[in-house]
């Protein structure tokens, strides 16, 4: 449909579709995604991953049992994505640039001890997320998951509110441009060609599995 359109444009009025085309060319690379709001959209992936936590520590909390195989691949997604991917980044360009200038400092030591803690409990959740479940795990596992959720939400919420705007204010807009297509290349390199729109389709799935795809349930009545 829109290369139809961009053909008769130029058919009809090629001087026109020409300056279209350029303005449409330049609302692109403006829209282009910042480093900042980069790393917040990973983080909408991790809470719709902590949100599946939240069931699974309910429902191994009674008598049922979530899909273990969905929650297996929910924290392997938390693996790959937010850990090896998202926060290599923060460890290598955000908290050193940051403690370069002296600012917020006890604030990127805290984030870097949460991470290695988020590390160990993940391990912990793939671990046990593989069936079968001994009746003695069950309640481990959702303190892992109740516990990995209590941590990771004021560390999220932090990082958006706080630690990000600090980033961006402390680099110039050249350095800022150049750090999103870093970002951007790394995405690519360890995430794949799919990048983020990878991980949230893989995490749509996982809703499913889970029967929570439905937004609309969650609606107050």
């Amino acid at each position: 449909m829109e290369s139809t359109r961009r053909r008769l444009l130029l058919v009809l009025a090629p001087g026109a579709a020409a300056l279209a085309l350029r303005g449409a060319v330049a609302a692109e690379e403006e829209a282009e995604v910042g480093p900042a709001e980069d790393l917040m959209r990973e983080h909408g992936v991790l809470r719709r991953v902590m949100f599946l936590y939240d069931e699974a520590a309910r429902l191994l909390a009674g008598s049922a049992l979530p899909p273990l195989d969905a929650l297996g691949a929910a924290a392997a997604i938390v693996k790959r994505v937010i850990e090896d991917y998202h926060e290599k980044l923060e460890e290598s360009f955000v908290f050193p640039r940051l403690e370069k200038a002296k600012k917020l400092t006890g604030l990127t030591a805290t984030l870097r001890e949460q991470h290695v803690a988020g590390r160990k409990v993940t391990a912990e959740i793939l671990r046990l997320s593989k069936a079968p479940l001994a009746g003695a795990d069950r309640g481990r596992l959702a303190d892992l998951l109740r516990s990995f959720n209590r941590m990771y939400r004021p560390h999220a919420a932090r990082e958006d509110t706080v630690l990000f705007p600090a980033f961006h204010d402390l680099l110039g807009n050249k350095a800022w441009a150049e750090m999103g297509e870093m970002f951007e290349a790394e995405e690519k390199k360890k995430l794949g060609e799919q990048g983020f729109e990878g991980a949230v389709a893989q995490v749509a799935k996982l809703e499913e599995q889970f029967g929570m795809a439905d937004l609309a349930q969650f609606t107050p009545r």
